[in-house]
């Protein structure tokens, strides 16, 4: 389903079977067909065994006599011509397939023997879907959290509960849940895929998709597509910005206090922006049962996320928090020294296509002035100069 999904997505089907002749495999066939699935177009991709042409792609038996160890998976994928990064990210994944055999069968890596899993097909799909990637040019892979399914699945080993053994080990760490269907919905070759790429797991994030995939399953499911769903697309960072201006990526941190003594926001203000916030503000806000409360939100980092979620958790009496990445346009800043009858001013100055288009003089500076020469702070700006709007310095 993953590989039947990238092909969807517009992955050559020929430039996949052409890369994949650079791992020294035989005794298969790998064909692509377009199905429906509850009224969704899908893409199918059959891995067929020709020793066994009737035997298609199944989890749930055992597949094929060709088991292999560790020490002979290594040696294949170490010996093939492969992209060495193609050749990297295989390896991991199928140590991490062993690992787990080895974890529930509770014996060392080096003497599981992989069955079903490491059979020809099961190669095929995840070389299949690392090619697959590598041509549509994906970079970072984010995955919804993943349904299971539920019931029972026939296995080399017997019946055994879903999700099955081996599969709920590498599961470990991510959100899982199931929607009630009666199949497995999460085959040990799937999570180790999702395991070894995902970067993250959660919602979907802000992008503009450019292609969409669907890789169909091998049965109708009654009540939903049995259908894996791919959206390729780039991220708000990598979108044109307005002209005139620099473009980034920022986190928008936001949570609801009805329960905190006002006067400490100063306190954790100031702890927010040592700790790396771009921005704080405050804002008045009713909740449920009409209580009135603050709203703080934090503008930060991606890198800065940790710090700031530490101080709010602890100098406020917040136990939650709420976040999203925001796409930005800003202007180009600077700040430069200005020479005034008093002394020497900081300004901080934005430029728009070259010009100025905004200057403001450093408020600490002007206390600072308006403490040493007892003048107001309203007379003092009205008494230094203006930076006047002009083009950007050579």
């Amino acid at each position: 389903m993953c590989l039947g999904a990238l092909v969807d997505a517009g992955a050559s089907i020929s430039r996949i079977r052409s890369e994949l002749k650079k791992l020294a495999l035989d005794g298969y066939t790998i064909s692509a067909k377009k199905v429906k699935r509850s009224g969704i177009a899908a893409t199918k991709v059959d891995v067929v065994i020709k020793k066994k042409a009737d035997h298609h792609h199944d989890h749930h038996h055992h597949r094929h006599s060709d088991a292999r160890k560790w020490k002979d998976v290594q040696r294949l994928i170490k010996n093939s011509e492969l992209d060495p990064s193609i050749k990297k990210k295989g390896l991991e994944i199928f140590r991490r397939l062993f690992e787990a055999e080895a974890a529930v069968h509770g014996e060392p890596v080096e003497q599981v023997h992989l069955h079903e899993l490491g059979a020809v097909d099961c190669m095929v799909d995840i070389f299949g879907t690392l090619i697959g990637l590598d041509l549509l040019g994906v970079k970072k892979i984010i995955t919804s959290p993943i349904n299971t399914g539920q019931g029972t699945v026939k296995t080399a080993h017997g019946i055994l509960p879903v999700p099955a053994p081996a599969t709920a080990v590498l599961l470990k760490g991510l959100p899982i849940y199931s929607s009630g269907v009666q199949f497995e919905l999460a085959t040990p070759t799937g999570a180790s895929l999702v395991k070894e790429l995902a970067s993250s797991t959660g919602p979907l994030p802000v992008m503009a998709i450019e292609h969409i995939g669907y890789g169909a399953g091998s049965r109708e499911i009654a009540g939903m597509p049995n259908a894996l769903r791919i959206l390729i697309g780039t991220e708000p960072s990598n979108i044109k910005p307005s002209e005139g201006c620099e473009n980034d990526k920022v986190m928008v941190l936001e949570t609801n206090i009805d329960d905190m003594n006002p006067q400490y926001y100063e306190t954790v203000m100031n702890r927010l922006f040592s700790a790396g916030a771009l921005d704080v503000f405050l804002e008045n806000i009713i909740m449920k049962k009409g209580r009135p409360a603050i709203k703080l939100t934090v503008i930060t980092t991606e890198q800065d996320m940790d710090r700031i979620s530490s101080v709010l958790f602890s100098e406020t009496t917040t136990i939650g928090i709420r976040f999203q990445s925001a796409h930005r346009n800003i202007l180009a800043r600077e700040t430069i020294k200005v020479k005034t009858e008093f002394g020497t001013v900081r300004y901080k100055i934005s430029r728009h296509k070259g010009m100025i288009v905004t200057s403001t003089p450093e408020y600490e500076d002007l206390k600072l002035i308006s403490e040493k020469n007892n003048i107001s702070i309203k007379e003092l700006t009205a008494r230094i100069p203006a930076v006047k709007k002009s083009p950007a310095r050579s």
